[in-house]
């Protein structure tokens, strides 16, 4: 126990922060100063939207970008990563929130962020590379979705419906609109969006979202606007860190709860470092110490009343365009929006929710790129459908449940893909020293089958079938020299295989085997049937030429003078 506990302290020393972190942040304050104000413009309104959408308020998202965003700019293992709150992180927590409450998002909050640090001990980081991006592109499609549907109540400006199924609060939001129509809050939404979208395309440098949500609320301050609800009051500064929300008698059942906003967390965040990682030369980031900056900020923001955070791709994006070289960037984007809740609440206050509901709208049609996913659609069929099935997951269901989705799908996909590798072709014997009669001879009582490529669990079954079409021969060889890969049920196929042969008084010889294989071929009794009277053969001609005396002593064959085979084939 002592030792385990000095190798998990051991581990986690390694994980925290070292001085070359301190270096490359003194290296060009400026450009990184200058990055953090730029980032922390386009995250504002973001994180007041994505607090609101959640359902604890804009206070949260605000308190979530500031202690969140700093711990994981301090620990985390990319240089250039910004975190905060998130679209995807929102979808999950909706309906914790419409089931626990506040206090169960914050309790969910916090456990998942200890099994974010426990996920970054156990070195789980490496594992971000297997998924496949088909699974990853339709998780951010169907993301987008949800995150425009999520939005609809505000752009429409009526009071959202309940429940916690975003199709079913959608068309309640329309139906009530249809009744009570609120054209001003539409236009504020749609204003902010096109401005958005349009300013992207121009401008791509300049932070269209906080200049349209700052003209919406002057416009909407000055016209008296009724329609257009604001946000409301917030607090000015943060709140004093509490274990108060702690509800110890509901942790059993906010566990669930917790693997699934790990789980995004973790998938998200390590996500967004690559991306990061792509859009730069010579960064790379440590997936195991980014698990364990997003555990602890993860473990400190619901101690702020924050919600629960992750990597956010479009904020890190305009990171890295906009020059950032060190951490320093996204601590700057952490502290300036720190001064915006102690100086400037009021102001933020103002702000009316369909202006933000635009802001999340263009965020939304913003994440879908429509060339990786045509491009994806036309790779093959498989990937079509895996990118499909898992947005669709991702709209109907839940987000960690599409993921695990598409991943099954695709792993299904692949296996079935690998398993038609598998070959077992009837070949011609070798001819080497025979002559032409004695070869047509040898081929009249001994058949060979090479096989090829991996013979596993998926693909055995076919194996067997061929095996069991056999028929009129007195000895068969099994050429294995090409075999990739065997499983215990590609070992067990084989041992039944060989044992009907041998009822039904054929000899089975095996030549090639490889020494991968040769563990559990010996562990499952295979190579004991094979090893019998000495079946086993390193090439093929000593095979064909072991068969040849078997059925010589059998009386099948006339005597020959012995042939000396040759030992490069196999």
């Amino acid at each position: 126990m002592t030792r385990w506990i000095g190798r998990a302290g051991s581990r986690i020393t390694s994980l925290l922060p070292a001085r070359t972190d301190l270096a490359q942040a003194c290296r060009n304050p400026r450009r990184d100063l200058l990055a953090g104000l730029t980032v922390a413009i386009v995250a504002l309104p973001l994180a007041l939207g994505f607090g609101v959408s959640s359902g604890l308020g804009a206070e949260a998202g605000l308190a979530t970008a500031v202690v969140a965003g700093a711990l994981a700019a301090l620990f985390g293992g990319s240089n250039l990563q910004v975190s905060g709150p998130t679209g995807a992180m929102t979808v999950v927590l909706v309906p914790i929130v419409g089931r626990y409450g506040r206090t169960g998002v914050l309790t969910v909050g916090l456990l998942a962020g200890v099994m974010l640090v426990a996920l970054a001990v156990l070195k789980a980081g490496r594992y971000m590379q297997y998924i496949p991006a088909p699974v990853v592109e339709g998780f951010t499609l169907g993301i987008a979705c949800v995150i425009g549907l999520q939005q609809i109540p505000n752009a429409l400006g009526v009071p959202k419906p309940e429940g916690d199924r975003v199709l079913v609060v959608t068309w309640r939001a329309v139906e009530e609109f249809t009744g009570s129509p609120n054209w001003t809050a539409v236009g504020l939404a749609a204003a902010v969006a096109a401005v958005m979208l349009a300013g992207a395309r121009l401008r791509p440098a300049v932070p269209f979202s906080i200049l349209a949500v700052t003209a919406a609320t002057v416009v909407a301050q000055a016209a008296h606007l009724d329609a257009a609800k604001p946000i409301g009051d917030l607090p000015s500064g943060l709140p004093a860190p509490s274990l108060a929300f702690l509800d110890l008698g509901s942790l059993g059942s906010l566990l669930a709860p917790a693997v699934a906003v790990a789980a995004l967390a973790a998938l998200e965040s390590l996500l967004s470092a690559s991306v990061a990682d792509g859009m730069t030369v010579g960064q790379r980031h440590d997936p195991d110490r980014e698990l364990f900056g997003q555990g602890l900020a993860n473990i400190a923001a619901p101690l702020f009343g924050g919600v629960p955070a992750t990597g956010a791709i479009a904020r890190t994006a305009v990171n890295v365009r906009t020059g950032a070289s060190s951490r320093l960037a996204a601590l700057t984007h952490a502290a300036v929006l720190a001064v915006i809740v102690f100086a400037a609440a009021p102001l933020v206050s103002r702000i009316p929710l369909a202006a933000l509901a635009g802001v999340l709208l263009a965020t939304a049609v913003r994440m879908v790129e429509v060339g990786s996913l045509r491009a994806l659609a036309r790779a093959t069929r498989s990937d079509a459908l895996i990118l499909v099935l898992t947005a669709a997951a991702t709209l109907a269901l839940d987000l960690v449940y599409a993921v695990v989705l598409g991943l099954a799908v695709a792993g299904a996909l692949a296996l079935r893909a690998v398993a038609k590798q598998a070959r077992v072709d009837k070949v011609p014997l070798d001819r080497g020293d025979h002559g032409a009669e004695e070869h047509a001879l040898l081929a009249e009582h001994i058949v060979a089958y090479r096989i090829d490529g991996p013979l596993f669990f998926a693909a055995a079954h076919r194996f067997l079938l061929v095996l069991a079409e056999v028929a009129d021969v007195r000895v068969v060889i099994l050429r294995m020299s090409r075999v990739s890969t065997m499983d215990a049920t590609g070992a067990l196929v084989l041992k039944d295989a060989v044992q009907k042969l041998r009822r039904r008084g054929i000899t089975v010889l095996a030549s090639g085997i490889r020494p991968g294989q040769r563990r559990v071929l010996d562990s499952l009794g295979v190579l004991d049937l094979l090893r019998d009277e000495g079946r086993e053969y390193t090439t093929t001609p000593e095979a064909i030429a072991a068969a040849r005396a078997h059925l010589e002593t059998a009386g099948v064959l006339p005597a020959l003078p012995a042939q000396q085979p040759r030992t490069s084939s196999t």
